[in-house]
């Protein structure tokens, strides 16, 4: 019985040895100050759950302006899916504080290695990978209002980093940008709707993010509201032309389903890469699908199984979580 005890307490010391030499505590929602290459002063705050698969997934979500990565951590449910899975997610930190909406305008932020906000995220994610062994190819990144204009950033300027990317009420990459390269810029003309331009103009604005890359490109999600009244429902339109020019698929969809998730909500498939949603009198106040958003991640499939994850979770009811207007002045 002393033998057992004794190699019991130095399992549990060894445990806690490694578990103290992690950059965060386990199941703690906490801020990680030094990740690597940060010229802007983005702020990185993490979440690894107490039980972590083999090789995770990562999941980065970002915030909405006047919100946070508290706001965004306590918002969602990633947390508690990270519990349930097994994966870790990343919660970027504007450092805008005017306003807390991200750089999506600057020529820093939208250039692969530029040395904007998107090279700050994509640096978190190379860190994360190294100190977790994290599987580089399953990599997600999805985000609300300013937090989905950056994920189509993220989508754009680091292709060869995301796997795939969910954006709620966003505009497409690069409609932002600012002629006069200020990186805290609000674009009314593309807010209102009025950006509007041709398939192949939009691909050259992704394609021109990365020069010369030619690799695989995430798969995508878009979901919109035709009412809304921040960011004009034009822009669903014309991001929808932006990723069928760069996957190589028609603006007219392959296919269409109605009430899909739910009511009011018409789902179209352009392609494998690429599935849009337009919400029928929704506002900016959209709906978040987190189950739905689980098996475009491939975190969990049409049949509930899990890939990547712990064994005997459970998430939720497959309800559709409201996430109102707690974003935007």
């Amino acid at each position: 019985m002393k033998v057992l005890t004794l190699l019991s307490f130095w399992a549990l010391t060894l445990m806690s040895a490694v578990l103290g030499a992690e950059v965060v505590a386990r199941s703690t929602f906490a801020e990680v100050t030094s990740y690597g290459s940060n010229p802007t002063g983005t702020r990185m705050f993490l979440y690894v759950p107490q039980t972590l698969a083999s090789n995770p997934a990562i999941v980065v979500g970002i915030h909405w302006c006047s919100g946070s990565a508290s706001a965004y951590y306590q918002g969602t449910q990633w947390a508690r899916y990270a519990e349930t899975y097994g994966f870790i997610v990343i919660y970027p930190q504007t450092p805008y504080t005017s306003d807390n909406c991200w750089d999506v305008s600057s020529k820093m932020t939208l250039t692969h290695g530029g040395g904007g906000a998107s090279n700050s995220i994509a640096n978190m994610v190379e860190f994360i990978v190294d100190e977790y062994s994290a599987d580089s190819s399953k990599v997600y990144v999805t985000g609300i209002s300013s937090g989905a204009m950056m994920t189509n950033v993220m989508a754009a300027t680091y292709p060869d980093v995301f796997a795939a990317g969910i954006v709620y009420a966003g505009v497409p990459a690069g409609c932002f940008m600012s002629a006069d390269n200020i990186a805290d810029f609000w674009n009314s003309t593309c807010s209102t709707g009025q950006s509007i331009w041709t398939q192949q103009q939009w691909a050259n604005v992704v394609y021109e993010m990365y020069p010369g890359y030619t690799g695989a490109r995430p798969k995508l999600q878009i979901y919109h509201g035709t009412d809304d009244q921040i960011l004009n429902a034009q822009n669903y339109y014309e991001t929808i032309k932006q990723w069928t020019g760069v996957l190589g698929y028609s603006t007219t969809a392959a296919s269409t389903e109605v009430n899909v998730p739910r009511s009011p909500y018409t789902k179209y498939t352009f392609g494998d890469k690429l599935q849009t949603f337009l919400g029928s009198g929704i506002t900016h106040s959209i709906d978040v699908f987190p189950e739905e958003d689980l098996k475009w991640f491939i975190l969990r499939d049409t049949n509930g199984d899990k890939h990547n994850c712990r064994p005997n979770g459970h998430i939720g009811n497959g309800d559709s979580t409201p996430v109102g207007s707690m974003w935007w002045k």
